[in-house]
């Protein structure tokens, strides 16, 4: 008997899997969480073989909740199941230690042998999904890029001051920039990097590199 946990903020789908996984006779749901932190939460307290998680949710980004699963619950396999299929939010996820990507509109037999698949150790990865990441790794070495390509080099410089420990005050000194920039940067910032405090945007720059100099 496979044992699943859903994280998805959209009562509508985790309806559709409630009744999914109720007419498959291995599996057996054992609870629904709505935000990030709750799938966290329902990891480490009912230990489910796999855990079906979306990506865009409140409280704590799938993404971030994916990786905090892995430290404190390693056994647990993440099965991401998401809108989503940009390269950087499937490499994000991948990296986070998601064993799996499934993109939502996959077929109910498609999801039930994902979820199989990623209980017994393996990976999975839906048509597209697998596609990108054979074209990345079989394509040319791509040049190397500075951390978090998504920001600009200003962004980039902030984060790094950020990540340095120093105050908003002293970044808009040290770069030259008034404070109110300095505050929008910052919110540009959180939001493409979808962190909802200071402290998780520095443990965010730090695991990239930034702010160890």
């Amino acid at each position: 008997m496979i044992r699943v946990v859903i994280a998805d903020d959209h009562p509508v789908v985790r309806d559709g899997l409630r009744v999914l996984f109720s007419s498959l006779p291995d599996l057996e749901l054992l609870a629904e969480a709505a935000t990030g932190r709750e799938a966290v939460r329902a990891a480490v307290t009912h230990r489910p073989h796999v855990l079906v998680m979306d990506l865009r949710m409140p409280d704590l980004d799938g993404v971030a909740a994916t990786a905090e699963i892995g430290r404190l619950a390693p056994d647990v396999a993440v099965l991401v199941l998401t809108m989503f299929d940009d390269d950087q939010t499937v490499f994000a996820a991948m990296r986070a230690g998601a064993r799996g990507y499934l993109v939502k509109g996959a077929s109910q037999e498609d999801i039930s042998r994902a979820i199989t698949t990623v209980a017994g150790g393996g990976a999975v990865f839906g048509p597209g999904v697998a596609r990108r990441v054979l074209d990345f790794f079989g394509g040319p070495t791509p040049a190397a890029q500075p951390p978090f390509p998504e920001l600009t080099p200003r962004e980039r410089e902030v984060l790094d001051l950020i990540a340095a420990g120093l105050p908003n005050a002293t970044i808009a000194r040290r770069l030259g920039l008034a404070g109110k920039t300095v505050g929008n940067h910052i919110s540009t910032i959180f939001a493409k990097l979808q962190v909802a405090t200071r402290a998780e945007a520095i443990v965010r720059a730090r695991d990239g590199g930034l702010g160890r100099q």
